[in-house]
């Protein structure tokens, strides 16, 4: 009897670890944020997702390049595809482990700012001088021909090349005509956050920067210690850090720029205004992308090398 009743307590035991071992899987597309928690739609409705200390943000794909997981929460933002994995908590909500966001909705973004656009432009006009000078070979080729058969194999040479460029161009069309619509489908995600439509704005700070520096100057260090004070005391709140840069210099260099701006505005926060990991949103490194002032000048140019902080809560 004992040995029957020990058994099937055993079981129930199993029973339990078993269920409670259970995980719950989350994936679609980041609908809302509210501090630490985020509205995930999918096939099946809307889920909401609690952030911890414990919850890990990671990219398989490495385009992030943020410098610890930590911040890995910053780029959790209203349009960002992610694959949840976590634990059922109560009324429905799901408490992360680990958010996985899928990198390919950054390639756009990383497009925009490493100039992969404008590149692609010359790429293509370089391919139109060789593919000209071929055909001016080519036709020098046949004028100074005598022997018939030459003069047709090389018209027909000169067609299969006049296909291929043909081909190229199409292909190319193509190829451009993604990466267009890439850039506005990131661009219209970055505009949709950026007019924080569905937020109101509780504080804010603007934080200047001289010239190719990431040095937060001493009166910025304060007051965002002040904008970090009055954070922790609204409820739902989180704060928006996002990193611009001048014309200055080319492409690339102005968005590591801005990220390193946003970067150590993010780590003051955090550790000298006790601001939580979960608590920091950022679109990612805009560059000289949104400037406030004209660059053609220089005061135009200092306006321009800022970090926009400002602290959120959803209406």
């Amino acid at each position: 009897m004992y040995a029957k009743c020990g058994f099937i307590s055993l079981i129930a035991f199993f029973s339990l670890t078993s269920a409670s071992a259970v995980g719950e899987q989350v994936k679609g597309m980041i609908d809302g944020r509210r501090g630490d928690t985020l509205t995930v739609k999918t096939d099946q409705g809307s889920v909401t997702v609690l952030l911890t200390e414990d919850t890990k943000a990671k990219d398989v794909t490495g385009v992030f390049g943020l410098r610890s997981d930590e911040k890995g929460f910053a780029v959790l933002i209203p349009g960002l595809k992610v694959d949840i994995d976590g634990t059922p908590g109560e009324n429905g909500i799901v408490i992360a482990k680990t958010i996985t966001v899928d990198g390919d909705d950054l390639e756009s973004s990383q497009m925009i700012q490493a100039g992969l656009n404008p590149t692609a432009k010359q790429v293509e006009a370089n391919i139109e001088a060789i593919d000209a000078n071929k055909r001016a070979n080519e036709a020098n080729r046949v004028t100074g021909a005598t022997n018939a058969s030459q003069i047709a194999a090389l018209k027909e040479e000169i067609d299969s090349l006049k296909a291929a460029i043909a081909e190229h161009k199409q292909n190319s069309a193509t190829h451009e005509k993604k990466i267009t619509e890439s850039i506005q489908a990131e661009r219209a995600t970055t505009e949709r956050f950026m007019s924080l439509g569905d937020y109101d704005v509780k504080n804010q700070a603007v934080v200047k920067f001289a010239s190719g520096s990431t040095s937060i100057p001493k009166e910025s260090e304060e007051e965002l210690k002040k904008l970090a004070t009055t954070a922790t005391g609204l409820d739902g709140y989180f704060i928006s850090v996002i990193g611009h840069a001048d014309s200055s210099g080319n492409d690339a260099l102005n968005t590591k720029l801005s990220k390193d701006r946003a970067d150590a505005v993010m780590d003051l926060l955090m550790t000298q205004g006790g601001i939580p990991a979960t608590r920091i949103v950022a679109p990612g490194a805009m560059g000289e992308y949104a400037p406030v002032a004209s660059n053609e000048t220089a005061a135009g140019r200092a306006e321009n090398r800022r970090v926009d902080v400002k602290v959120l809560v959803h209406k």
